[in-house]
């Protein structure tokens, strides 16, 4: 899927989507909505739109331990229409679209303070559990990093799950072989991947 397009795919699961800040087209959005696909996706903090409904209740706990709960809203988007004006030239006219979304703010509890705006059109799951999922996404960035990385997997040769839970497992094993291999020959770790590479 690349930026501003999307083709549908089938529906018959129970994935949530995460999505970073490389998603903001409100068209996008309200594809995912209307074929079925649950979304979290972070949003830009000058995002424009109308609040409909506040989820925030008095006696809710905002505190959710990393972070400090701001808003949970029921709200729409705007979205950007191309228009012709009488000289020929196109510019682009702030429509709003009719499908609901949500939005919740959340403030890090962190020594460096910063908002974080997500839009999902899930309204099910709570708030903490919505930022969390978004946590959770990072996370699975970070364990890619390392395997691309550290331990040189360039690519996955298989795309089904089975595949990739086989290619992970096995990376895995050698990346514990390769730390033992370190430790009882007393070498860096550069140098024993090297090593295990050239056999």
């Amino acid at each position: 899927m690349t930026r501003g397009y999307y083709e549908p795919c089938k529906t018959d699961h129970q994935n949530i989507y995460v999505i970073d800040r490389g998603l903001q087209s409100t068209r996008t959005m309200k594809a995912f909505s209307e074929d079925g696909i649950t979304f979290v996706c972070r949003a830009k903090e000058t995002r424009k739109h109308i609040e409909i409904e506040s989820y925030l209740s008095e006696n809710e706990e905002t505190d959710h331990g990393e972070s400090i709960l701001l808003k949970d809203s029921k709200v729409q988007l705007y979205t950007g229409v191309s228009i012709d004006n009488k000289r020929g030239k196109k510019h682009f006219k702030q429509t709003l679209i009719k499908n609901n979304f949500r939005l919740i703010i959340v403030k890090n509890n962190t020594h460096e303070v910063k908002e974080f705006w997500f839009l999902t059109n899930n309204f099910d799951l709570s708030a903490q559990d919505i930022s969390k999922a978004y946590r959770r996404r990072w996370d699975i960035e970070v364990f890619f990093c390392f395997i691309k990385q550290e331990l040189n997997v360039s690519h996955l040769i298989s795309l089904n799950k089975n595949g990739m839970q086989i290619m992970i497992y096995m990376t895995m094993i050698v990346a514990m072989l390769i730390l033992i291999y370190k430790k009882k020959n007393n070498i860096g770790y550069k140098l024993q991947k090297d090593a295990f590479q050239c056999r």
